[in-house]
């Protein structure tokens, strides 16, 4: 018998859209450069840095932007402008202040589920700009607690959970990252709901649990995690 003593969110894509926020600096950034290199090869020299540099800076627009100037003084020979560089960081103060514009369906179910259990989220990125985005998304009230850590990890997970007395197999946590929100999850004996999103981070791509994996869920949309809540109380109460 499955008992759900919590459920866990992860944020961006999950709640909010943010990864369309990168695409489309990473075009710009490209762009901006596309007189020194081809296009393709701009592309893949700022993700090799940005992967560099992931043990330094971590993740979030912070880091990105400081991988964006790194890729472009290598690139250029330190050529680079300086007014190129200002256009950089005027990019990135422009996703730092990009409006939070929820997913579909985050703004209904998250408020009904809150009524039925208790919710958490667990995000990692800048410490400064997730919580901006948790205030300003209007969802920030209904979670009991907030962690964003540095990278989620099996270990991570494990750490949290312990800090707040939860025990994995009542946990179930909800993303759109196979990498980040279902596997570690899975490999503690919790539950995951899987939410596919339409532009995923080449580095949070991965391999699916097997067909019949235990505590693997999949859903199109927020709006149907009620309806599956309700099918796993359901098959609970059969059983």
């Amino acid at each position: 018998m499955i008992t759900l003593d919590i459920i866990a969110f992860d944020a961006d894509d999950t709640l909010w859209h943010t990864e369309r926020l990168y695409v489309d600096a990473q075009a710009r950034f490209v762009q901006l450069l596309a007189h020194y290199r081809d296009l393709e090869w701009v592309r893949e020299r700022l993700f090799q840095t940005e992967m560099r540099n992931m043990q330094h800076f971590g993740y979030g627009v912070k880091a990105f932007a400081l991988s964006m100037i790194e890729t472009a003084v290598e690139l250029t020979e330190g050529q680079v402008s300086g007014q190129d560089i200002h256009t950089l960081i005027d990019l990135a103060k422009e996703m730092l202040g990009a409006e939070v514009e929820l997913l579909p369906h985050a703004g209904e179910a998250i408020p009904a589920l809150a009524a039925r259990y208790p919710l958490m989220v667990i995000t990692k990125g800048d410490l400064l700009d997730q919580e901006t985005k948790i205030a300003r998304s209007g969802l920030g009230g209904y979670f009991r607690h907030v962690e964003i850590v540095s990278e989620k990890t099996t270990e991570s997970y494990a750490r949290l959970f312990q800090q707040h007395g939860i025990a994995p197999e009542r946990c179930l946590m909800v993303g759109n990252s196979l990498r980040s929100d279902v596997l570690p999850i899975l490999a503690l004996g919790g539950h995951a709901v899987y939410i596919p999103s339409d532009l995923t981070w080449q580095h949070e791509v991965a391999q699916p649990p097997p067909p019949g994996q235990p505590g693997f869920y999949q859903i199109e949309h927020l709006g149907q995690l009620p309806e599956l809540l309700a099918w796993i109380e359901g098959n609970q109460a059969c059983g």
